[in-house]
């Protein structure tokens, strides 16, 4: 059965501003291209001389839009100034704006300028706020019958995901973090490194070093919380028809590049085959709930999250949550779907406790089956991370 186990305790150019600076404005007009008169949408920064610039007057936006693009260009806080004494607002600047500007980084002549044109536009009108974009218009979701479908495909492919594996190894990196405060001001706990075995549909796991130091512990005894069966389990606990799990649609997503269908789901308790166990001596069974991202065009399953649903009172654990990323690797000649990374998260009182395994270095499992165990950096938070969907 898989489960978790806690212990616990521990574009736009612009010339250098100078004698022969140019005026340029915000505009448009049409070039001749073969014949055809064709638009050409020009926006040049303003460059100008303290001649030119004698009566120039700007918006606010278009203030800014100068000022930020003078210190991108690396404009000599002086130069930069003596243009801004030259220009006449047409609205208001206000002292939030300025220290803005202050907190990008521009020049303290050209702050000064800057206050002094604040005061000469005291009683002008605020700018007019831009125009709200309208929201993107809502992808429809896809209809019952087609839901309904789609979830068979992903239980069909759920249920006979371990038996389509090949057998092999790779490396488990677990990063376990603690937070006494209950404030998620992580503390680093230890680093595991573990070899992970996966051989006639079953999952071995054996600790290689913890900390960078060689080590022979015993992955169940390490102490803390653990936790196993992210190669198959998970699924089955979600899509096995005895669990009786509900689904419905959430919503559309993207994730690593690809159109996901997300589907919350739940299962009762007492259906619940997902294990939470304290001390090595106390064990519930509660119920769970939470999301599917089912990919659009494969109907693999390629992230699932686990929740804990009513955990007794007395029980020393009040929070279990999970998520499990799945991503395609190469074993052999073909390519499978297998976890990328795995998160869980468990709380006692205040006391937090959050475990991050990634899984690296997928081989062959055999006899000539060779792979360098150490630390490597952690997965970019970019390879997990949900984005909207697309058009």
């Amino acid at each position: 059965m898989q489960g978790v186990q806690f212990s616990g305790g521990g574009g736009a150019r612009a010339e250098p501003i100078g004698a022969e600076n140019h005026v340029t404005i915000l505009g448009h007009r049409r070039m001749r291209d073969n014949g055809v008169m064709k638009p050409l949408v020009w926006v040049l920064l303003a460059v100008l001389t303290p001649a030119a610039t004698a009566q120039m007057k700007l918006t606010v936006e278009q203030l800014l839009t100068w000022v930020r693009s003078s210190r991108e260009l690396k404009h000599e806080d002086k130069k930069v100034a003596e243009y801004l004494r030259k220009v006449i607002l047409t609205e208001r600047l206000d002292e939030r704006t300025i220290e803005q500007l202050q907190g990008e980084g521009v020049g303290p002549k050209t702050l000064e300028a800057l206050r002094l044109l604040s005061v000469a536009s005291t009683g002008l009108d605020r700018p007019t706020p831009p125009a709200s974009k309208p929201p993107p218009v809502p992808i429809p979701p896809p209809g019952a019958e087609e839901q309904k479908h789609i979830i068979e495909e992903a239980r069909e492919y759920a249920l006979g995901y371990t038996k389509r594996l090949p057998d092999f190894i790779c490396t488990q990196v677990i990063r376990r973090h603690i937070d006494p405060t209950g404030l998620e001001f992580w503390q680093r706990q230890d680093v595991v490194v573990a070899r992970l075995s996966f051989f006639e549909q079953k999952e071995e796991y054996k600790v290689i070093m913890v900390n960078d130091r060689p080590s022979e512990v015993n992955y169940h005894s390490l102490g803390g919380a653990v936790s196993s069966g992210e190669f198959g389990s998970m699924l089955k606990y979600v899509f096995d028809p005895e669990t009786e799990a509900e689904f419905r649609w959430d919503r559309w997503a993207t994730l690593r590049g690809r159109r996901m269908h997300v589907y919350a789901y739940r299962v009762t308790e007492p259906k619940s085959k997902w294990g939470i166990e304290y001390e090595r001596t106390l064990r519930i069974t509660p119920g769970y709930s939470g999301l599917v991202y089912v990919d659009r065009d494969t109907r693999m399953v390629a992230k699932l999250t686990y929740e804990a649903d009513g955990i007794p009172p007395s029980f020393p654990i009040q929070r279990a949550a999970s998520a499990l990323d799945y991503d395609y690797v190469t074993i052999g000649p073909q390519q499978h779907m297998l976890p990328l990374k795995y998160e869980m998260r468990m709380r006692q009182g205040k006391f937090l406790v959050k475990n991050e395994a990634e899984f690296r270095m997928y081989r062959k499992f055999g006899a000539e089956a060779t792979i360098k165990f150490e630390t490597p950096d952690p997965i970019s938070e970019e390879q997990t991370r949900e984005k909207p969907p697309r058009p």
